[in-house]
């Protein structure tokens, strides 16, 4: 914390700046903003309609579950449930924000990804095109890289406390000796 005084006619202006880095909390925000939002879109609709999960996930003509395997409801319905219990606990960091919510959301998406990203990296599904491929496995490595960078930028301070208004501290005036 840095304070500065200032004198001033009717005595001393204080001001305290507080050694907040305001980028690592904005950037934290959105990385947690961003988990939550695929969390919430992965997890939902394979909760909700896990057969519709597995033939279009993840939309926009994509179809890259379908590609993988043959239809199980309750592993859709499994891996929904584990998207939303991700996408609160990213939720819950960013409802608070609290760095230390943030980084246990960081560590479970890291934890998720990283077995996840390496399984599609090296499992190549024979009915997905090269640039279908290319983007699902830009879209598997942004998890772990998200949790991780969660993980380095959360700042060391639980919770971005506001700076502390500046006031003036009044001296009481002499008033001169009578005569």
């Amino acid at each position: 914390m840095r304070i500065s005084l200032r004198g001033t006619g009717d005595g001393v202006r204080v001001n305290f700046r507080l050694e907040i880095n305001r980028r690592r909390w904005i950037a934290l925000l959105v990385m947690l903003g961003l988990l939550t939002a695929i969390g919430l879109y992965s997890g939902l609709w394979a909760v909700v309609a896990p057969e519709s999960f597995y033939d279009s996930f993840p939309g926009f003509g994509l179809h890259w579950v379908r590609a993988d395997g043959p239809y199980n409801h309750h592993l859709a319905g499994d891996v929904g449930a584990f998207f939303l219990a991700l996408a609160a606990i990213s939720a819950a960091g960013l409802y608070y924000r609290d760095s230390v919510i943030a980084r246990v959301a960081g560590f479970g998406w890291l934890v998720f990804g990283v077995p996840h990203a390496i399984y599609h990296v090296f499992h190549r599904p024979e009915t997905i095109g090269g640039l279908s491929f290319t983007l699902e496995l830009l879209a598997v490595l942004l998890i772990p890289a998200l949790g991780l960078a969660i993980l380095l930028v959360a700042p060391r301070e639980r919770f971005p406390v506001p700076e502390p208004a500046p006031f003036t501290l009044k001296f009481p005036r002499r008033e001169p000796p009578r005569r």
